[in-house]
């Protein structure tokens, strides 16, 4: 019967919700979930056949049966594991050169005005949005001018160079949420401007610089495009894999991709937590 008021123990439905979830929620919910596998099958696939037999020394895709002799063979290649090095030497290096370079032009972007600041602006939005190949053949261009021999050290600069438009963009999204009178309570309590950025921005910041940092690392360590163009003679570890396709791929690789994707995984972990400690 409608109009009746609601009385001791009579239950009201709330209005505009029903039983359950619509359909658009689990619609989203399914997205999602297919997204999540779109990207991480392929991961699982690598992981599994690294522990595939191989007799012809070549990865196959059929399974051949289980065993672990790969991973106590992981250096056995030794061009394959120089080329690692490479990639991790130029991955770390650039990581770190890119967010102390990154890490004061994200501060003056997001706290200053300045003569040329749109100009800046529009010069790293720019080094994001433009393709690999222009970026590669540019570079190229550059150090052909100055007459730089092609090799680890081009390859870090190069990596620097499209890292430093990435850091800055991470860190200064971190400090546009800051509010300035921490600073300024800062200051009216003796703390000289130094010390107010090493006690109060900086932890703040923190976790968008090691955001950053892991960024720049991850673009580098499986850059193949540009890096193609500025290496000469240096192989990395993607540039060493993309010219064995034509031969057949060790069961090395997949052990090795391993190594990164678990490496991948525990720097992650490692900035969930630099995150949560910093969170109020």
């Amino acid at each position: 019967m409608t109009g009746l008021a609601p009385g001791p123990g009579r239950a009201v439905a709330a209005p505009g919700r029903g039983d359950g979830p619509g359909l658009a929620p689990r619609l989203l919910s399914l997205y999602t979930w297919l997204l999540i596998l779109y990207a991480i099958v392929p991961i699982a696939v690598m992981v599994v056949f690294s522990f595939n037999q191989a007799p012809s020394g070549r990865v196959t895709l059929k399974w051949l049966g289980f065993t672990t002799a790969w991973y106590g063979h992981a250096f056995a290649v030794a061009d394959l594991t120089d080329a690692l090095v490479h990639s991790l030497e130029v991955a770390f290096g650039s990581m770190i050169v890119s967010v102390i370079l990154g890490t004061p032009l994200a501060l003056a972007l997001a706290r200053y005005r300045f003569r040329g600041k749109a100009v800046t602006d529009m010069v790293i939005f720019a080094d994001i949005a433009a393709p690999a190949v222009v970026v590669g053949a540019s570079l190229l261009s550059f150090f052909l001018t100055l007459n730089l021999p092609r090799g680890l050290l081009t390859i870090l600069m190069a990596h620097i160079a499209f890292n430093v438009a990435f850091v800055v963009v991470v860190v200064r999204a971190r400090v546009s949420g800051l509010d300035r009178a921490l600073d300024r309570a800062a200051a009216d309590l003796g703390a000289t401007p130094w010390v107010a950025f090493w006690k109060v921005t900086f932890p703040l910041i923190l976790p968008g610089i090691v955001a950053a940092g892991l960024l720049a690392f991850a673009l580098s360590i499986d850059d193949l495009i540009i890096t193609s163009f500025v290496s000469g003679q240096t192989l990395t570890f993607p540039l060493w894999i993309y010219g064995a396709v034509k031969t057949g791929i060790p069961p090395q690789v997949f052990v090795l991709s391993t190594f990164i994707f678990l490496g991948g995984v525990v720097l992650t972990l490692i900035n969930t937590i630099v995150v949560r400690r910093n969170l109020p």
